[in-house]
């Protein structure tokens, strides 16, 4: 397939089952609410070596948040309910409850649930206070600049979908990056999705498996410009650099839009960006359970 210059492998994209929540922290300002969710969402890109795959969805204005402060969404992916909790304990305790004028709620509808206060409440030292608003249970915890005020559960979902991905492969370097920026900016405006890596984007792709003993993942060769002739190559001649975009979503059809927003961009913007050609990343269809085609996510 070939559309405005770029060609389109005809190949797909495989992702993961995964488990997932969504948390609501709030501030005075959206400038505070986001500056907490940065740092919470921080060393938050692969479940490999982070523990969880964590990023912001989007912002919520005051009028949709419990407390009527500007708001911002934080999704939490991890590979099940209970791995979750322990990144909320740690992330929330150290990146939301330290950070000035902040809020934490449930930030999902499920009818499964997990702790969200468990370990933040009991810095409280014993000062903590419970309140109850209809169903829903609230902790205050006393802190130097007043209270800090966390939800008890949020939801969790185990039907959340991990390594949704395109590959954009081009002949310049920055070109392939702007193509990208423009990609992810266009897939910012997709609700209940994440791109857990640098600004949505990763240079190291990977494939499973490693000479090395213990590495469990290690540089996806075949699309590496400087290995081309010693490794089975999947690059053409001219082209000079790899970036890939991976999406994790609540629900396998959130990933799929995502990816149609994605490949759309990357077909708009990237023939003034000497983008040559757009592929996915799979494992044979052998290890997840969802496959995107691009070919189904054309515009």
């Amino acid at each position: 397939m070939n559309i405005n210059g770029i060609a389109i492998d005809d190949t797909f994209a495989e992702a993961f089952g995964m488990s997932a929540t969504g948390i609501i922290i709030t501030a005075d300002t959206m400038k505070w609410a986001r500056q907490a969710a940065i740092t919470m969402t921080g060393f938050g890109t692969s479940v490999i070596g982070c523990g969880a795959e964590c990023g912001i969805d989007y912002e919520v204005p005051a009028e949709e948040t419990p407390d009527g402060r500007p708001g911002v969404r934080v999704l939490v992916f991890g590979f099940a309910p209970e791995s979750i909790e322990g990144q909320l304990k740690n992330r929330v305790g150290q990146c939301v409850l330290t950070s000035p004028g902040s809020a934490c709620f449930n930030g999902l509808e499920a009818v499964r649930r997990i702790p969200l206060s468990s370990g933040p409440r009991f810095f409280g030292d014993g000062w903590q206070t419970a309140r109850k608003l209809g169903d829903r249970r609230f902790w205050r915890v006393p802190v130097m600049d007043g209270e800090f005020i966390i939800e008890d559960t949020t939801g969790v979902t185990t039907d959340a979908v991990g390594g949704g991905n395109l590959l954009v492969i081009g002949r310049d370097r920055p070109g392939v990056l702007r193509t990208c920026e423009a990609a992810i900016e266009a897939m910012n405006d997709v609700r209940d999705v994440i791109m857990p890596f640098p600004g949505g984007i990763v240079r190291s792709g990977s494939k499973v498996g490693s000479k090395y003993k213990g590495a469990v993942a290690s540089t996806n060769d075949a699309f590496c410009p400087t290995l081309r002739g010693a490794t089975n190559s999947q690059l053409g001649p001219e082209d000079r650099a790899v970036l890939e975009i991976v999406i994790d979503g609540l629900t396998s059809e959130s990933v799929a839009e995502a990816m149609k927003v994605g490949l759309k961009a990357v077909l708009e913007t990237g023939p003034e960006n000497q983008v040559t050609r757009v592929s996915a990343g799979n494992y044979g269809g052998n290890l997840g359970q969802h496959h995107y085609h691009l070919k189904d996510c054309l515009p």
